[in-house]
């Protein structure tokens, strides 16, 4: 008795079954939010890049700071950014409690602006402690400016404490955004310190908001400008991809539960 194999099925090309290769998937194309967010984040690194390079061996030393100036393209923008993050969640929550904005969309950007500017305040503290030794002769001194800047870090991780008491989403939103209007009484008074009290601290490091005066020109002032543009996109790149962590964490939230759900019910009609 003799043994017939069947031969092995080949495909238009000739090549076995078993050695084709699966089809290749192309990845899903990315919607036009994520690739202005991607645009915005490699403007920032170019900006930033540009910035470290004109701050270190472009713009030329200070008369009476010598090459310690540089670090003004480093401190002002990181604390502007700071100042900008409390406003965006201030402005948020204000949004989210009004009745007729009222959305958790609202919640989230609030509370991804707080986180972001949280990180840029400790950046503002160590920065300006930096800045501090060789000009003042010490890491801390508590001068106004200083205190309510610290007061503001611990403020803020309050609010995302606050942000992490359990309870239902829209009473956990509701309370954050009280947390965070209270929170942010401390900006206007972090901000104009140095012009109500007498402080170690110099004046603002463009121009005087009360009298005009401009303190900074020529290539410093294009550097500086450089910087504060670039730490904004850096702050817009990081908002939105911690809101899309929100997002993705409330939906993973939402799937868990929805499957314990279904679970319960499983088990209550499998009950005799």
């Amino acid at each position: 008795m003799s043994l017939v194999t069947t031969p092995p099925q080949v495909d238009a090309v000739g090549m076995p079954e078993p050695a084709r290769r699966s089809p290749i998937v192309a990845p899903p194309r990315r919607s036009r939010g994520e690739r202005a967010v991607a645009v915005v984040g490699a403007l920032a690194l170019v900006g930033l890049v540009f910035t470290v390079w004109l701050g270190l061996w472009v713009t030329p030393p200070d008369e009476f700071m010598k090459n310690l100036v540089r670090l003004l393209y480093i401190h002002p923008s990181i604390a502007w950014v700071m100042y900008l993050a409390y406003g965006l969640a201030f402005l948020s929550s204000l949004a989210y409690l009004w009745p007729r904005t009222r959305a958790m969309r609202w919640d989230r950007l609030a509370g991804a602006a707080a986180e972001v500017g949280v990180v840029f305040t400790g950046l503002t503290l160590v920065t300006g402690s930096i800045w501090g030794r060789p000009t003042w002769g010490a890491w801390w001194t508590w001068d106004p400016l200083l205190t309510t800047t610290a007061l503001l870090f611990v403020l803020y991780l309050g609010y995302l404490a606050v942000r992490r008491i359990p309870g239902e989403r829209e009473a956990q939103a509701r309370r954050s955004a009280i947390a965070a209007l209270v929170a942010f009484v401390d900006v206007p008074i972090c901000y104009f310190s140095v012009l109500w009290w007498r402080s170690l601290h110099q004046a603002p490091s463009i121009d005087d908001p009360i009298t005009g005066k401009t303190y900074i020109h020529g290539s410093m002032a294009w550097t500086l400008l450089l910087s504060f543009i670039s730490f904004t996109l850096a702050f817009a790149w990081l908002v939105a991809h911690r809101y899309r962590l929100f997002v993705l964490a409330e939906r993973e939230d939402d799937e868990g539960l929805a499957v314990a759900l279904e679970e319960c019910r499983a088990e209550a009609g499998g009950t005799p």
